[in-house]
């Protein structure tokens, strides 16, 4: 299954000075009483003016609509849905959306699909896109989709491992109306044991992209880094060696840039294994020529370094706890990339940065693995979708610390052309569902909205960076009902100034709209 996205389409970052008001409506859901704690759900957007939010408890799943003020219009019961559900995924456009499913029926794994209009009902009878075969009763994930920030190409696909360094690609290319336009089988050969795959990542043109990573050992620092493409209509993939210039790197994130035909890669960097992070690597390629632009390196200064650092770090160590959370294009051939310091702390297990990103630790990164990668992961700089079972058994020792944001803005050409920091500070025992951010583009601006403790109450503030770096702290939103406990991570935008999230009243979950 997958947890809430961002917005569909890229985050466009508009040159612009204008600041907008503050917030000056938010409207919250009644309590529904099958909306509980351990449910699952994600915020499919707005569909004809209807406010759609898909629910599931345990074999139960569900479509929720609200009106504009947050009062549910009525519940639909997916009670096609076959009992064994193994993974959900949903493409929402202005007037219907898809919901692709998996589920298993003794020992195949089916990936089918059903139509659903905005009053939340059933356009289609399901359809089958695709069956594997499996051996036993292996109730995985197969099949990952991804789509194209215009949602105009959606892919489905699968990989399947014939030894300890084969990968065998199955694609399958669609269009918006779920015709099949191209379905590809490829090889990748790996000589080396530690592979790790980054997300990967569709244009609006249908070509296919991810990054083949190798480790120097388990669990480790990344040596060896190449781009694999694949072009729409092509059987053939083009595997191109990205120089690191004797750095090694941590997770490296990879972005299409739509509107220049480009692909984006960022990471951070080492001088030396098991030294500290030392500044951001940078790179940008032309998909179509076949052209790298010379990778940028740029070390972190001292200033940014006392601006970045946490409560717990020094100055030397002030980017050891942040992790990229994600890279975003501008129309203008620039792009910007947030990082987030997070960590954690145990009396039995000690906080470890590569447990974090590739061991089946916290949060499962989808970067460790290509069995677990999960498409939500494009928009939302976060794991599941799952607020509170995303971890299994809790430690009732651990806690988790959230802590300040560092915005980089980079030119056509990858030059840095400015970074600043967000200061925030927040913590919780046992999840770390309240912590962390949801970004907001206002259009102007992006606008990071994330709790704060004030007076022992988590309140939802606000922050704001401009096109030229200037880091704006707005007061505490207003309207605020200090009953509800927000989880601004699992938001999702649905209009230029409307965002849904989800919030915790007592031990249900309901949900709010807030609109500028």
């Amino acid at each position: 299954m997958k947890n809430i996205k961002y917005i569909g389409g890229i985050l466009l970052v508009i040159i612009a000075f204008s600041h907008l008001a503050q917030a000056q409506k938010i409207d919250y859901s009644l309590v529904d009483r099958e909306d509980v704690r351990d449910m699952s759900f994600e915020i499919l957007g707005k569909l004809n003016n209807n406010i759609i939010i898909y629910k599931n408890y345990r074999n139960r799943h569900a479509i929720s609509l609200y009106d504009n003020d947050m009062q549910q219009k009525s519940r639909v019961d997916l009670s096609f849905l076959p009992e064994k559900i193994i993974n959900v995924d949903f493409i929402t456009y202005n007037d219907f959306a898809y919901m692709i499913y998996q589920h298993q029926k003794r020992n195949s794994i089916f990936c089918s699909m059903v139509k659903i209009n905005g009053d939340g009902k059933i356009m289609t009878d399901p359809i089958d896109l695709d069956t594997t075969q499996i051996t036993g009763n292996n109730e995985n994930k197969v099949y990952s989709l991804v789509n194209s920030d215009d949602k105009k190409k959606i892919m489905l696909f699968k990989i399947k491992r014939d030894s300890e360094r084969d990968y065998f690609f199955t694609t399958m290319l669609y269009d918006q109306q779920l015709t099949l336009l191209k379905k590809s089988k490829f090889e990748i050969l790996s000589p080396d044991r530690d592979v790790v795959f980054t997300d990967f990542v569709l244009d609006n043109e249908g070509d296919f992209a991810f990054g083949k990573c190798t480790r120097i050992g388990s669990r480790d620092y990344i040596n060896k880094v190449e781009v694999v493409l694949k072009n729409s209509l092509s059987d053939e993939v083009l595997v191109q060696r990205i120089p690191l210039n004797d750095l090694t790197l941590d997770e490296l994130k990879i972005k299409f840039d739509n509107s220049n035909k480009r692909l984006l890669l960022a990471s951070f960097f080492y001088k030396q294994r098991r030294g500290n992070i030392e500044g951001i690597y940078s790179l940008v390629m032309d998909k179509n020529k076949n052209e790298t632009i010379k990778p940028k390196q740029y070390f972190f200064n001292d200033s940014l370094r006392l601006e970045a650092k946490s409560e717990n770090s020094s100055v030397k160590t002030a980017f050891n706890d942040q992790f990229i959370r994600q890279v975003v294009p501008t129309q203008n051939g620039g792009f910007a990339v947030f990082t987030e310091s997070f960590y954690s702390s145990s009396r039995n297990n000690p906080w470890n940065r590569f447990d974090y990103l590739y061991g089946p630790g916290l949060f499962m990164s989808p970067f460790y693995n290509p069995f677990y990668f999960t498409p939500m992961n494009r928009f939302s700089p976060y794991g599941w979708y799952d607020p509170f079972n995303r971890f299994g058994m809790q430690n009732n020792q651990t806690r988790y610390v959230s802590e300040n944001i560092v915005t980089f803005f980079f030119d056509e050409n990858g030059n840095l052309k400015w970074s600043n920091a967000i200061r925030k500070s927040q913590f919780d025992d046992n999840t770390d569902s309240y912590l962390g951010y949801q970004l907001f583009n206002t259009g102007s601006e992006i606008r990071f909205l994330f709790n704060q403790k004030e007076k022992r109450e988590q309140l939802l503030n606000s922050a704001s960076v401009d096109a030229e770096g200037k880091v704006k702290r707005q007061p505490t939103l207003k309207n605020l009902n200090r009953d509800y406990d927000f989880m601004p991570k699992y938001g999702k935008q649905i209009s230029l100034r409307q965002i849904i999230m989800p919030c915790m009243y007592k031990n249900y979950i309901c949900f709010a709209k807030i609109e500028y």
